[in-house]
C-alpha cells in the first residue's frame, strides 16, 4: 500500500462517514418518496435544481478551487487564512443576493423556459436559494478539510444530511407539499448549519476583509467561471434536452437512476479528500519529476478503491432499484449503471494538475468543449432513444472530454501513472458493467445473472490481492497505522 500515516489515514476514515450518511439516507428514504412523488414530481425537481445549481455556480465565480488552492499558500499564517476566506465569502455572498434578485423578478419567464410553465417560478427561486446556501457552506468545509479538521467536516456534513432529510419528509410527507418540500427541506437544513459555521468561525479566526487578496484570487478563479458556467451545463443539460426532446416524466427517471449512480461520484469525492491535501502538498513541497512520481504511486490505492464502489453500484443497480422503487421508477437500472462508469471516469478529473499550473483558462476551453460534445452527441441520441440515450451519450461525451484533459494536464504536470494497474482495472469495471447490461437487455434469467454479478465482484477482489491492495500484510498495515501512526513498511 501507499505510505500514508497513521494520522492521514484516520482522517481518511472520517472523511467516509460522511459519504455513508449523506449516501444511505437518500436510499433509505427513496421507497417514502417515490411512492409520494410520481415521476413527474421528480422530473420538474430535477428541472428547478439544474437552475439552481446553474445560477448558484456562477454566484461562486470559481472561487472554490481558487481558495482551496490559495489556502495552502498561507497555511501557518491566521490573519492571512482569515482573510482569505472570509473576504472570498463576502463576495460570494453578495453574488448570490443579486443574482437571487434578478431569478425572483424573472422566476415566471425563467420557469416557462425551463421547466415548460410559468406556474413554477417559485420553485425555481427555492431551488436557486437552496442550491446557494450548499455552495456557501463548501468554503468552511474546505477550511477544515485541509486543516486536516476531519472530525468537524464530519459534524457538520452528517448534521446537514441529517436534517435535511428530516425537513424533508416533514413537509413532502405529512405536509404533502410535494416538489417544494424537497426544495425547502433542503433550504431549512443548510441554512442552520451555515449559521452555526458562521457563529464558529466568528469566534475562532478575526474578521479580515482583504482586497487584496480576492483581487488576487479572482485573477485565479475568474477564468473558472466559464469553466463552471459551462460545467454545470454539461452535466445538467442532459437532464434538459430530455424534458425538451422527450418527456418530463423521462426527466424524472433519468434523475433517480442519476441520483443512485452519484453515490460512485460522491464516493470518489469522500476518498478524494482524503488524498487531495497530500497531493497538494507534495506539488508544492517537491520538484515536478519527484513529485509527480511519488503522486502516480500513491494514488492508485485510491484509485482501485473509488472503482470499487462503481462496480458494486453498476453491477447491482438492478437490486437497489427494484427494492426501494415501484414500478414506475424500474426503468432506472440501466441509466445507473452507465452513469456509474461515467463517474468512475472523472478520477483523472479531480486532479488539480491544471489549477497548480495556473492554467485556468485551459479547463475553460477544455469544459466548453465537453459541453459541446455533450449537446451534439446527446441531441440525436435522446430523439432516437430517450432517457437510456442520454445516459449513454453523457458517457461517450464524457470519456472523450476526460481523454482530452487527461492529456493536456499530464502536459502542465506531469504525473507518471502506473499504466499497467490502472488498466486492468478500468478495463475490469467497463467489461463487467457493459456484459451485466447486455445479459439483462437479452433477457438472460435473473438468477444466472446474479451468479454472475457476483462472480464479477470476487474477480476484482482478485484483483486487489493480484495489486497488493488486499492481503494480510496491507490489512495489518491498516491496523497498525491505526493503533499508533506509524508508516507501514
Amino acid at each position: 500500500m501507499s505510505k500514508i500515516n497513521g494520522r492521514n489515514l484516520k482522517n481518511g476514515l472520517l472523511y467516509i462517514v460522511p459519504f455513508l450518511v449523506g449516501s444511505v439516507l437518500p436510499i433509505i428514504t427513496l421507497p417514502i418518496f417515490t411512492r409520494v412523488l410520481t415521476v413527474e414530481d421528480y422530473g420538474i425537481y430535477a428541472l428547478t435544481i439544474v437552475y439552481g445549481v446553474f445560477v448558484s455556480g456562477i454566484a461562486n465565480f470559481g472561487l472554490t478551487i481558487g481558495y482551496e488552492r490559495n489556502f495552502f499558500n498561507f497555511s501557518g499564517d491566521k490573519q492571512k487564512t482569515a482573510a482569505l476566506l472570509f473576504s472570498t465569502l463576502s463576495f460570494v455572498i453578495c453574488s448570490t443576493i443579486i443574482l437571487g434578485f434578478l431569478t425572483f423578478l424573472f422566476k415566471d419567464a425563467l420557469a416557462k423556459l425551463i421547466v415548460g410553465s410559468s406556474k413554477y417560478g417559485n420553485l425555481l427561486v427555492w431551488a436557486f436559494f437552496a442550491s446557494a446556501i450548499t455552495s456557501l457552506k463548501v468554503y468552511f468545509l474546505t477550511y477544515f478539510k485541509n486543516s486536516e479538521n476531519a472530525k468537524s467536516f464530519v459534524w457538520y456534513s452528517i448534521d446537514e444530511n441529517l436534517l435535511n432529510v428530516v425537513f424533508s419528509l416533514f413537509f413532502v410527507v405529512y405536509l404533502k407539499s410535494g416538489v417544494l418540500g424537497l426544495l425547502l427541506g433542503q433550504l431549512i437544513a443548510g441554512s442552520i448549519i451555515f449559521l452555526l459555521l458562521v457563529y464558529k468561525f466568528i469566534r475562532m479566526l478575526p474578521f479580515v476583509f482583504s482586497v487584496a487578496l480576492l483581487k488576487d484570487s479572482l485573477r485565479l478563479s475568474f477564468p473558472l467561471t466559464s469553466r463552471i458556467f459551462f460545467g454545470i451545463i454539461g452535466t445538467q443539460f442532459d437532464k434538459y434536452m430530455i424534458g425538451l426532446l422527450n418527456t418530463v416524466g423521462g426527466v424524472g427517471v433519468y434523475n433517480l437512476g442519476q441520483k443512485i449512480a452519484n453515490i460512485v461520484f460522491t464516493f470518489m469525492t469522500a476518498i478524494q479528500n482524503v488524498y487531495s491535501p497530500q497531493v497538494y502538498k507534495r506539488m508544492f513541497e517537491m520538484d515536478e519529476q519527484e513529485g509527480g512520481q511519488s503522486i502516480g504511486k500513491y494514488l492508485t490505492p485510491f484509485l482501485y478503491i473509488s472503482i470499487a464502489g462503481g462496480i458494486f453500484v453498476s453491477l447491482f443497480s438492478e437490486e437497489i432499484i427494484f427494492i426501494l422503487t415501484p414500478v414506475s421508477y424500474h426503468a432506472a437500472t440501466n441509466v445507473v449503471s452507465i452513469l456509474a462508469l461515467l463517474y468512475g471516469t472523472y478520477f483523472f478529473g479531480k486532479q488539480p494538475q491544471l489549477i497548480y499550473a495556473k492554467k485556468t483558462g485551459i479547463t475553460s476551453i477544455l469544459t466548453i468543449t465537453g459541453i459541446l460534445l455533450n449537446v451534439a452527441i446527446n441531441i440525436p441520441f435522446i430523439k432516437h432513444w430517450g432517457f437510456i440515450g442520454a445516459a449513454y451519450g453523457t458517457l461517450l461525451a464524457g470519456v472523450i472530454s476526460g481523454a482530452l484533459s487527461f492529456w493536456l494536464s499530464q502536459k502542465y504536470y506531469f504525473i507518471k501513472w502506473e499504466t499497467l494497474k490502472l488498466i486492468v482495472i478500468y478495463a475490469s469495471f467497463f467489461v463487467f458493467t457493459f456484459s451485466t447490461i447486455f445479459l439483462r437487455d437479452f433477457g438472460i434469467d435473473y438468477e444466472l445473472r446474479l451468479l454472475l454479478k457476483i462472480t464479477f465482484a470476487f474477480l476484482y477482489a482478485g484483483i486487489g490481492v493480484w495489486l497488493g491492495y488486499i492481503s494480510r500484510n496491507s490489512l495489518s498495515d491498516l491496523r497498525g497505522m491505526l493503533n499508533s501512526g506509524s508508516n507501514p513498511a
